[in-house]
């Protein structure tokens, strides 16, 4: 069984879809970080700098189910065909995840997608020229922001994953925060691109921020401040980052992150990043 976090009656399952460095060096994803926080990082997170001093980038989904469905949040890397296969480890292993979980793809009511790049709609729409969406009974939930500024953001996923998915009639375009389920809703995340979301899951006292990419590294979670190169607005990347970091609605705040070496973490302080810690997972 992949690596799961439980709050009430939701399962957050994290799916690894691969692994691998980053195309650049991280000291020019990060210009404005200082040796002292790089050090910092390096120590909560050690994993994430491999033998030969590059960035280590993990890529995984995350599943949330309960006995109101399943719900997938990003769709990775996706197969050796996939528009990711320029610059990520493809093909992925987000199927065999699947499986190791006990989902079948027609199990998935549900596929939130934070934002369109590359390495988060892999496994959206799959078969070349035959495309065909992976996850056949699923709605497609996309920001209708994000959509609006495909040109600028990636161009060429409106032919291999935008038109596939308005011919199945399953893409669904929402308008900012927006409830899924009971305790499950979308909320947007602007900044790191337009119509950047992520997906919020409540019980209790308990919240898990399955976060898309509103921080990369561990460096923007201790230093929510630093921009990453890539963000598209950093400034409003920072005031995203922030409002869900510093969310004190909760007591048990913990984040489900797609791209540090271990998927779960947790703050018995939501106000100060660096009370975070990683949660050793059951599974």
């Amino acid at each position: 069984m992949p690596p799961s976090l439980q709050v009430g009656p939701y399962t957050v399952i994290a799916l690894a879809d691969g692994a691998g460095p980053f195309f650049s060096p991280r000291s020019e994803a990060f210009p404005d970080a200082t040796d002292e926080q790089w050090a910092e990082a390096d120590r909560f997170d050690p994993g994430a700098l491999d033998a030969e001093g590059r960035w280590q980038l993990q890529f995984r989904a995350f599943a949330i189910r309960s006995d109101q469905g399943v719900t997938l949040v990003d769709a990775g890397i996706g197969p050796a065909d996939s528009p990711a296969a320029s610059w990520a480890p493809v093909p992925g292993a987000l199927p065999a995840s699947l499986t190791a979980a006990g989902i079948e793809p027609s199990e998935v009511d549900t596929v939130v997608l934070t934002h369109l790049h590359t390495d988060h709609v892999g496994w959206a729409v799959v078969g070349g020229e035959q495309a065909r969406p992976f996850f056949p009974n699923a709605a497609y939930l996309l920001q209708q922001t994000e959509l609006e500024a495909i040109e600028e953001v990636n161009p060429q996923l409106r032919s291999s994953v935008i038109d596939p998915l308005r011919k199945t009639d399953q893409l669904r375009l929402l308008d900012g925060d927006t409830p899924l389920r009971s305790g499950e809703r979308v909320v947007a995340t602007p900044g790191h691109t337009p119509g950047h979301q992520s997906v919020l899951v409540a019980s209790g006292h308990a919240l898990v921020a399955v976060t898309g990419d509103l921080l990369v590294h561990a460096i923007q979670l201790l230093h929510p401040e630093l921009a990453y190169i890539h963000e598209m607005d950093p400034e409003q990347a920072k005031a995203s980052r922030e409002r869900i970091l510093d969310n004190r609605s909760v007591r048990d705040l913990h984040l489900a992150t797609p791209h540090l070496t271990e998927p779960f973490m947790a703050s018995a302080s939501p106000a100060a990043a660096s009370t975070y810690c990683w949660v050793p997972s059951p599974g």
